[in-house]
């Protein structure tokens, strides 16, 4: 089982920033990936951006120059540091979890709003 708490969600004007963390703890595979989703009403849940430990990452496209995703290997913590946000941003940002031969973990959600 792994455990993923998140917090740094909030309302923000547009244009302004935020930073959303999430610690991962329990049976932490040393090689895994963690990252965001996000989903806004009535729509699908959808990429934000991922970081495996080795660094490598991917984002959505809708946030690529944007939004900014770290981690800390030895703190099992991911980081997504959004600046330039607009309404459309506005969401449940969901941390996740994986890795091989282990299934999906989400956290509980974290309200992003961004007024216009």
């Amino acid at each position: 089982q792994v455990q993923l708490v998140e917090s740094g969600g909030g309302l923000v004007q547009a244009g302004g920033s935020l930073r959303l963390s999430c610690v991962a703890s329990g049976n932490i595979f040393s090689i895994n990936v963690m990252g965001w989703y996000r989903q806004a009403p009535g729509k699908q849940r959808e990429l934000v951006a991922l970081i495996q430990t080795d660094g490598t990452m991917n984002y959505g496209d809708s946030v690529k120059g944007r939004f900014t995703i770290s981690r800390d290997n030895a703190q099992n913590t991911v980081w997504l540091q959004m600046n330039s946000l607009k309404p459309e941003d506005t969401a449940v940002y969901y941390c996740f979890w994986s890795a091989q031969r282990s299934r999906d973990y989400w956290g509980q959600g974290t309200q992003v709003t961004v007024s216009s």
